[in-house]
């Protein structure tokens, strides 16, 4: 069974250029398995598809039965879930009824924002909401800022009874809450120690809210699974995609194109782009190097973007994928009787995911004929199963990548100085020094202001 095709002929120029790299992904291909197994740290979403997730379904039960779930984490602790939420879920999920739903409605907190805050709340009824906040050491700012809010607000509505409306995903051993679920012994899941936020989505961090959703986990899980079996028993470029996907990515970065187009014909794979450009910029971009993940969606973007990856300049390589069948389908009038419509025959009888895998075809021919490099995905749809193959492609190639460029994929310094930075100016005790450091940094931008 084929779980995707990935067709990249427009995005090589000549095949030896690719032989340099194969020898250098099989190391570390083989030096992540090895990883994994050894418990290294960063390498554990490798061996997420054979996790016992029965935990995970029986905190689900917990939740299920109230009339809303709210979320609060942000980064790898929130865009996997609304990736996974968008991509397998009702476009309206949140205004069809419970009976259509079958669970409840979803809202996720993922930025310290008053009017977003104040928003959710405004939606839901605190006593008929049950709450799930995840940081894997507690001290995220965002996430913790957003829970004290409302764990203030549940104690001040619902008295001393308000832990069985919570549940906490963080770290197993340490960490603010870890003492906090022993303190008030709420429900808690683990975040695995050796898994990182943006590789966490196949973990109990993205897989609760689904389940609560009722994604079919074992299905994302078995897709995962079978994705990982190919990638690391297929050994050469000519039969593993990701490894071809990984090795052009990395030459075309080396001659200049140090931007990545990630364009869906697929409404629904709008949040994948979004969970793709963390985990991409996130682990490729340090010491100096790094291609920007830019998030495009077809054909919306085709009447945004397109006219600048065509015509503008040549530092982009593209990635398009399509779905080859939808579970629904739109089929056009045979004909109308409006003479004024006539120029429109061309649609007739014809159905709307045909034209659209036509756009995303288009776009791809545009985009040769303008010798700009771009590859062609294809999946046959758009499901659970495919989904976690998907999942785990993009993490293997992103690892792999990182491998290619000399960086550890698996850490975040540039993330962690903005983080010390804010705890800083929000007067966390014993970081006066770094609150005057960023001060002097902002005192540069200050140099030059103009009002209007």
């Amino acid at each position: 069974m084929r779980m995707l095709r990935l067709s990249c002929g427009a995005a090589l120029s000549n095949e030896k250029e690719l032989r340099k790299y194969e020898e250098k992904i099989l190391s570390a291909s083989e030096a992540l398995l090895a990883a994994a197994c050894e418990g290294k740290e960063g390498c554990g979403w490798i061996n997420l598809p054979e996790q016992n997730y029965e935990a995970v379904l029986e905190v689900a039960d917990v939740l299920i039965d109230f009339d809303s779930v709210v979320q609060i984490g942000i980064g790898g602790s929130a865009l996997g879930n609304k990736m996974l939420f968008e991509c397998l879920t009702h476009p309206f999920y949140n205004e069809l009824s419970r009976e259509e739903r079958k669970g409840p409605r979803f809202y996720l907190l993922d930025n310290v924002d008053p009017e977003l805050f104040l928003s959710v709340i405004e939606m839901i009824e605190l006593s008929r909401t049950g709450f799930i906040v995840v940081s894997k050491s507690g001290t995220t700012a965002e996430t913790m800022a957003n829970f004290l809010v409302f764990w203030d607000k549940l104690k001040e509505e619902r008295g001393s009874d308000v832990a069985k409306q919570l549940i906490v995903i963080t770290d197993p051993k340490e960490g603010i809450l870890r003492k906090f679920v022993q303190e008030i012994g709420c429900v808690s899941l683990d975040v695995p120690q050796n898994v990182g936020g943006r590789f966490s989505v196949l973990s109990p961090v993205g897989l609760l809210s689904a389940a609560i959703q009722r994604i079919p986990i074992a299905e994302l899980l078995r897709g995962a699974k079978d994705m990982k079996e190919k990638l690391f028993s297929r050994r050469s470029l000519k039969d593993n995609p990701a490894w071809v996907l990984s090795a052009l990515s990395v030459e075309h970065y080396l001659k200049g194109r140090n931007m990545f187009v990630f364009m869906p014909y697929l409404s629904r794979m709008s949040s994948f782009t979004e969970w793709f450009s963390q985990l991409w910029a996130e682990s490729l971009g340090k010491n100096g190097k790094g291609m920007t993940p830019i998030r495009a969606v077809g054909a919306v973007d085709q009447h945004s973007q397109v006219q600048l990856y065509t015509s503008g300049p040549d530092d982009k390589l593209f990635l398009i994928l399509s779905e080859e069948k939808s579970k629904r389908n739109v089929f056009f009038p045979e004909s109308v009787e409006e003479n004024s419509l006539n120029a429109l025959s061309y649609l007739w009888g014809k159905d709307m995911k045909t034209m659209l895998n036509y756009e995303a075809q288009s776009t791809i021919a545009a985009l040769i004929k303008s010798k700009k490099p771009v590859m062609w995905m294809e999946i046959p749809k758009l499901d659970a199963y495919y989904l976690g193959c998907l999942i785990y492609f993009f993490e293997y190639v992103t690892a792999v990548t990182g491998k290619l460029l000399g960086i550890n994929p698996f850490d975040q310094p540039g993330v962690e100085q903005g983080k010390m930075y804010t705890r800083a100016f929000m007067g966390k005790e014993g970081n006066e020094e770094k609150r005057l450091e960023a001060e002097s940094y902002l005192r540069q931008t200050r140099l030059l202001t103009i009002n209007l």
